[in-house]
């Protein structure tokens, strides 16, 4: 008698378990992406680069993420969100192996746009992937992971710089073993969408915006670009105005900053629950005005403590302004419109903050001055969020 033998299918991951995955994937990807920024020192003083090629290197990756937007950031409603996310740790896992090998600005340059690639391409799937787990979750995952990764990622990277050895190999080898784990998690789970036509026409750069959300789209996007373009001054100017302010060197400080913006918006959003989102939306900017007019104080009373009140403070209304403006929104795409309306927020998101980081950059490099550099950013943020809570009332 033949016995034919059963091979059991691998277990398959539940709901839950995919939904904290793929929002573990957003941190790591952020976490990445951020985890560069304590090293530029140790690069510069090893290839002797200007300043100013750091604000090139940070242009370039927020280039990257936009094409992979402005492309591939519907291609998951239509072949799933399994093979791009895929192929996303792929080239994640290409980028961290080009930084732990990289002998100069070239290599730096290269993996910076295979990161932002990979982020661009992941984002929309990744935060369309919850949403068609959960809806209030989801909405409530997009806000917060973006936060929780670059915060992490910056802190994590200061304290490997500050306590172990070889950090510019250490920082991305972590982090490539976390790619591996993720992309044994993606295997397991289960797909969320069902392929259809139109894959490849779907790459041409295009704007996929539900016609039932762009209203509300248009409504909302003075505050994305208000609280985005603080996550841009805290990212570009924020780690050194903190060294400055406490008189000291310590990549440590530069990070825990970082980290404390991305704290108080996690604890924010979690905070006002359900509440009216058009009134998250108008706290969110008054506390955010607040918070950075509070930041910008500091600086002529050279006090640490008035810098991370105004951090904290500033960091809330960005929790509280980012997930008012997403619950408006969100709500009203289809499943297979999902990736799509998110990845032309992300747009929102990455140009808010991109630009502006970009500017500020070159202006530090012009004027050589921390303090004029960050009155002038900060002034920046105070009116576009003013702009955005006159465009709420009107």
């Amino acid at each position: 008698m033949l016995v034919t033998e059963v091979i059991p299918r691998p277990r398959m991951l539940s709901s839950r378990a995919a939904f904290y995955l793929q929002a573990s994937m957003i941190v790591s990807f952020l976490a990445g992406s951020s985890a560069v920024t304590p090293l530029y020192a140790i690069y510069q003083a090893a290839w002797g680069f200007s300043p100013i090629t750091i604000t090139i290197v940070f242009g370039i990756y927020a280039i990257a993420v936009l094409a992979a937007l402005l492309t591939t950031g519907s291609l998951s409603d239509y072949v799933g969100r399994k093979p791009v996310l895929f192929a996303a740790l792929a080239m994640q896992a290409l980028a961290m192996i080009t930084f732990a090998t990289a002998g100069g600005v070239p290599a730096l340059i290269v993996a910076r746009v295979l990161q932002g690639l990979a982020t661009g391409a992941s984002a929309s799937a990744l935060g369309a992937g919850m949403l068609d787990i959960d809806r209030a979750k989801g909405t409530v995952a997009n806000a917060v992971s973006p936060m929780t990764g670059a915060a992490s990622g910056a802190l994590g990277a200061s304290l490997v710089v500050r306590f172990l050895p070889a950090p510019t190999e250490l920082v991305y080898l972590v982090l490539l073993g976390v790619f591996a784990v993720q992309a044994v998690g993606v295997a397991l789970m289960a797909e969320s969408v069902e392929p259809k036509p139109g894959a490849l026409a779907s790459l041409r750069p295009h704007v996929a915006i539900p016609a039932s959300a762009r209203r509300s789209l248009l409504a909302i996007a003075p505050a994305v670009v208000a609280v985005w373009a603080l996550f841009g001054f805290y990212g570009s100017l924020g780690p050194s105005l903190a060294r400055v302010i406490a008189h000291s060197h310590s990549s440590v400080i530069g990070g825990i900053a970082l980290a404390a913006l991305a704290a108080s918006g996690g604890v924010a959003v979690f905070a006002v629950g359900q509440r009216d989102p058009s009134a998250l939306r108008r706290v969110g900017g008054l506390v955010l005005i607040a918070g950075v007019a509070t930041t910008l104080s500091s600086i002529a009373l050279d006090s640490l403590a008035v810098f991370f009140v105004g951090t904290i403070a500033a960091g809330a209304g960005f929790g509280a302004g980012f997930q008012g403006a997403l619950r408006i929104v969100l709500p009203l795409a289809a499943p297979h419109e999902r990736a799509g309306l998110l990845s032309m927020i992300y747009v929102i998101c990455y140009v808010s903050m991109g630009v502006p980081a970009v500017i500020g950059g070159i202006a530090l490099a012009s004027c050589g001055s921390i303090a004029l550099a960050a009155y002038g950013y900060g002034t920046v943020v105070i009116a576009l969020a003013a702009l955005a809570l006159a465009a709420l009332r009107r």
